[in-house]
């Protein structure tokens, strides 16, 4: 065994671990989940049992995991540059740790479509927070208020829009992989949502 190939080792079985403990389970509960013996499972953390390919798929499955994240050694690019969107006023962040994930950064001046026609709906997801000023969702025939530190999450499915709540305000919006393809479709100028 090389030494990378020992630190890796070491780093699964922390992770094992770490995320057994974050659930709050004792060796017994997820020993039980994973149908392994806690004796089993307390060698395979303190590695004094070898880590078996098997085993390690049981694992990740019982701690609602998958085996790549299990494993994962790349921490090289953990600092992201934005990608600038001039023509929507927006920066820009993939999302690795979840396929397809976008986080999107706009400031907006106008305010919400005043015509039902103005919103949109599509297949996916949106979350966004309000990073300064007042914004104003539009969702399905629903308008909410959002201020600044503020949150909202919802199915882009239900018609939606959003816009500002009078001057200017900075959205911070992440995008699952179906509703950043429906907002890139529409190429709408409304903003997130």
């Amino acid at each position: 065994m090389t030494q990378e190939d020992g630190e890796l080792d070491s780093l699964v079985r922390k992770r094992i671990r770490a995320l057994r403990v974050a659930q709050g389970w004792s060796l017994e509960e997820l020993a039980t989940r994973a149908r392994l013996s806690p004796s089993s499972l307390s060698r395979i953390e303190n590695g004094q049992r070898r880590l078996a390919l098997d085993q390690l798929v049981v694992l990740a499955r019982a701690l609602d995991t998958s085996l790549d994240q299990l494993v994962e050694t790349d921490t090289d690019d953990v600092i992201l540059s934005p990608m600038i969107d001039g023509a929507r006023d927006q920066l820009r962040w993939p999302i690795r740790a979840e396929p397809g994930m976008t986080v999107i950064r706009q400031r907006m001046t106008t305010p919400p479509p005043e015509s039902p026609s103005g919103l949109r709906a599509h297949s996916g997801h949106e979350w966004l927070v309000v990073l300064s000023g007042t914004a104003i969702l539009l969702l399905g025939n629903r308008r909410f208020r959002v201020e600044t530190n503020q949150a909202a999450e919802f199915p882009t499915m239900l018609p939606h829009a959003i816009g500002t709540a009078g001057g200017p305000c900075e959205v911070m919006g992440i995008f699952d992989r179906e509703a950043r393809r429906g907002h890139n479709d529409k190429k709408a100028a409304a903003g997130p949502g």
